[in-house]
């Protein structure tokens, strides 16, 4: 070997050595965890749940950080203009993924980012109101096809992924709907209740309730397999349409460029802390499963979900949304 490349040879292995120090001694300082939402919602309750569990992993004060506004996009920017050392974490949502296809964005979660892992899934219930005649997915779209134009579905906001669980259904049925949109899934349960609007895709947590007071008819959930807080309700692909599956899922990313180690150490820890029977119960009472993933995983899940609602989206129209 010349000396030239020996120089070389000397000079990567010693530009590497400062990042596997700092690798094998993370984290030496708070990590800040940063949350595109306001407090009190879905992924601000798992993510408080899960950050004293994952201090204890890690060694290191995990810090909540809600940076709501602009759909998840403000959170999403800070960072993504974070230094890539594993102190600057993004917990995203479906949402992170669907926004920016119809509204554009500055941040791709498959570009802008390294991936952490999944954390949990959220299926959601298909419930009608009771006096709509139907017990069943299969009645449901029959209805629906004999009454086209007239049933009506609730969602939590144009583009919201209730919204776009509701288009899926109504594309893979091939019935004819009528979309509601709400502000917030909550702001639907009167008019549903009232049989004003006669069916929605609700999340299990809200929806059981009234379901057990016999205000609502569950008729399945929207997930691939049936979720252990309602055992007995069928998944909408076992109750009749075929392939029919969609999930609110929650993951957690790291600035593009986050060294390997760094990104293995965190994935570690969180699956870690996911899979404690605990935290899991604790989950599941608000209606999410834990799923957790590798990186690697996640990158493909991510690329997937891209994939699947820009499909869907471009096929009907969405796009147009203000």
């Amino acid at each position: 070997m010349t000396s030239n490349a020996n120089r070389v040879l000397m000079a990567v292995v010693l530009s590497t050595l400062p990042l596997a120090g700092a690798a094998q001694n993370f984290p030496e300082r708070p990590i800040r965890f940063i949350l595109g939402v306001a407090t009190g919602g879905g992924q601000d309750t798992v993510a408080r749940a899960m950050a004293p569990k994952l201090s204890s992993a890690l060694g290191a004060n995990i810090i909540v950080d809600n940076r709501p506004g602009a759909g998840g996009g403000i959170g999403a920017e800070l960072a993504k203009q974070a230094n890539p050392d594993g102190y600057t974490l993004l917990m995203i949502s479906s949402s992170n993924v669907i926004r920016p296809i119809l509204y554009g964005a500055s941040y791709d979660v498959r570009r802008d980012y390294s991936p952490i892992g999944q954390l949990v899934t959220q299926p959601y219930m298909l419930a009608v109101t009771t006096s709509l005649p139907v017990k069943s997915v299969v009645e449901l779209i029959s209805y629906a096809k004999s009454h086209p134009g007239k049933l009506s579905f609730s969602s939590a906001g144009s583009g919201s992924l209730t919204h776009l669980a509701e288009e899926l259904f109504k594309e893979q049925a091939q019935i004819d709907i009528v979309h509601v949109p709400y502000k917030g899934s909550g702001a639907a349960y009167p008019d549903l209740i009232a049989g004003r609007i006669h069916a929605g895709f609700l999340t299990m947590v809200s929806a059981q309730p009234h379901v057990r007071a016999n205000r609502l008819r569950a008729l399945a959930v929207s997930s691939v397999k049936r979720v252990s807080s309602a055992p007995t309700l069928p998944t909408v692909a076992e109750a009749g349409l075929a392939g029919y599956a969609v999930t609110q899922w929650y993951g957690v990313l790291a600035p593009a460029q986050t060294p390997t180690a760094i990104v293995n150490k965190l994935n570690k820890s969180i699956v870690s802390v996911i899979e404690d029977p605990e935290l899991s119960r604790h989950l599941a009472a608000d209606g999410a499963e834990a799923s957790p993933s590798t990186p690697q995983e996640f990158a493909i899940h991510l690329k997937a979900e891209h994939d699947r609602w820009s499909r869907l989206i471009e096929k009907s129209g969405l796009r147009k949304i203000k």
